[in-house]
């Protein structure tokens, strides 16, 4: 029997030494592609980042075109504008007692924490339960030195925020042409499919990011306003951190109670409990009525996608990752709908968020 050559019995249509050598040759190009991919992998996600920063800047944009009958390029500069004008202003009314606010929050944090430690230890279960947190100091050490890498993340993260703006900016003064040059990658027979796949997540994208902006001002609103009525210290500051961090799903939330559950605690127990009352009745008012109002024609992601879309993410990429998570996974349920559900496995009933039906 013939290893290789016409006729092979084990290939069937046969093998020769040049096209063995020319698959290990793909197969090893392949799997070095695949690590520089992975080695890229904050690129990718700065890019996408860059692409939510021009359709939130389109978003502003298009309708001053519509109103106005500007050219594109004058109506994103003055979008621009607007936006960092708008966050200027707001820094500029609040900002000395945004300031003053966080400096509070962090001398009154620690005096928090003692005072829920000091009820914890008051308990008869109490002496147990803060033995076996001693128990794992082990396990805080680790956790502070994974906090520290973090931090050191979040910084570098925000220092490439200002890259990404800038890029974001220029592909919402030719968005079109960034489009077409994407489009340009596949056949010429499934360029109109990808084309109509793209137009889907952008409108999915914008309407996602509109609804987001919305809930996050009232999220902070309410809760701001609450916990003023509570008599909770500092929020404007609480309340500002809290629709800042309701960007990011599942994680920003519970993110932004413990803090506030902390400062109410430095006034009374009382306080504490209705601070915790108030960040439960705020996120049920923005799950129940805020955002299907916001959302509209724009299909909410099944919470377990969300959950672990911040995990994933957060792995891949690090704090980037977590920051867009919800983003990146609404792009891929738009792809996964329309490429491989409408078009592989031919469900009609499929819709993705964003489609025109």
């Amino acid at each position: 029997m013939k290893l290789f050559g016409r006729g092979s019995e084990v290939t069937g249509q046969g093998w020769s030494p040049a096209k063995i050598v020319f698959a290990a040759v793909a197969l090893v190009g392949v799997y070095f592609a695949f690590q520089l991919a992975i080695a890229l992998s904050q690129l990718w996600v700065m890019m996408f980042a860059a692409v939510v920063v021009a359709v939130l800047i389109r978003s502003v944009a298009d309708p001053i075109i519509k109103l106005t009958r500007l050219p594109a390029v004058v109506a994103v500069i003055l979008s621009v504008v607007l936006i960092i004008g708008g966050l200027a202003a707001l820094f500029y009314l609040f900002g000395s007692q945004i300031s003053a606010q966080v400096a509070d929050l962090a001398q009154r944090l620690p005096l928090g924490w003692s005072r829920v430690e000091a009820a914890i230890e008051a308990q008869p279960w109490g002496q147990q339960l803060m033995g076996s947190v001693d128990q794992l100091s082990g396990y805080a050490e680790r956790a502070l030195g994974w906090a520290q890498t973090f931090a050191m993340g979040v910084a570098a993260a925000l220092t490439g925020l200002l890259l990404v703006f800038v890029a974001g900016i220029y592909l919402a003064l030719s968005p079109d042409k960034a489009r077409e040059g994407l489009i340009g990658l596949f056949p010429m027979d499934r360029r109109p499919r990808i084309r109509e796949v793209l137009n889907t997540t952008g409108r999915a994208l914008k309407g996602w990011l509109r609804a987001q902006l919305i809930a996050m001002t009232l999220v902070g609103l309410l809760s701001g306003i609450g916990l003023a009525l509570i008599g909770v210290p500092s929020p404007v500051a609480l309340g500002v951190m809290t629709g800042l961090l309701d960007f990011v799903p599942i994680v920003g939330p519970i993110a932004a109670t413990i803090p506030a559950l902390l400062m109410a605690a430095t006034v009374g127990w009382e306080q504490a409990a209705l601070t915790l009352v108030l960040y439960i009745v705020v996120q049920q008012v923005e799950s129940v009525l805020i955002m299907p109002l916001a959302q509209k024609s724009v299909a909410n992601l099944p919470v377990i996608i969300t959950v672990f879309a911040v995990v994933a993410f957060g792995s891949l990429f690090g704090p980037l990752g977590v920051l867009f998570s919800a983003p990146l996974a609404l792009t891929i349920y738009v792809l996964v709908t329309m490429l491989y559900r409408q078009d592989v496995l031919k469900d009609d009933e499929a819709v993705a968020p964003g489609e025109e039906t």
